[in-house]
């Protein structure tokens, strides 16, 4: 899994997946560890949410999503923050460009 979502990342494609229960399409913008969980920050585009509007930034941990897929659609690179910055993570992995 953590291949697919390196590659989606420095490839600037659209990974889709399931996590609670609800198909999530999503651009992806940060790999890395936060409280000791590998996470995904994303900009979820399409798909569904109970949690929320979409388009919307969401953080996912990775044993917690499944079905994962490359998608063969990109997505144009970094959007911006709501706070101009990422949100604290213990350690980035990657970051898009």
């Amino acid at each position: 899994m953590e291949s697919l979502i390196i590659a989606a990342i420095k490839e600037k494609k659209v990974l889709s997946f399931t996590y609670s229960g609800h198909t999530r399409i999503v651009e992806p913008h940060v790999y890395g560890i936060n409280e000791g969980a590998r996470q995904l920050l994303g900009y979820q585009i399409r798909g569904s949410s109970s949690s929320g509007t979409i388009p919307e930034w969401r953080r996912f941990k990775i044993s917690a999503m499944r079905n994962l897929q490359i998608l063969n659609e990109f997505f144009p690179g970094r959007r911006n923050y709501p706070s101009s910055k990422p949100s604290h993570w213990d350690q980035m992995i990657l970051v898009v460009e």
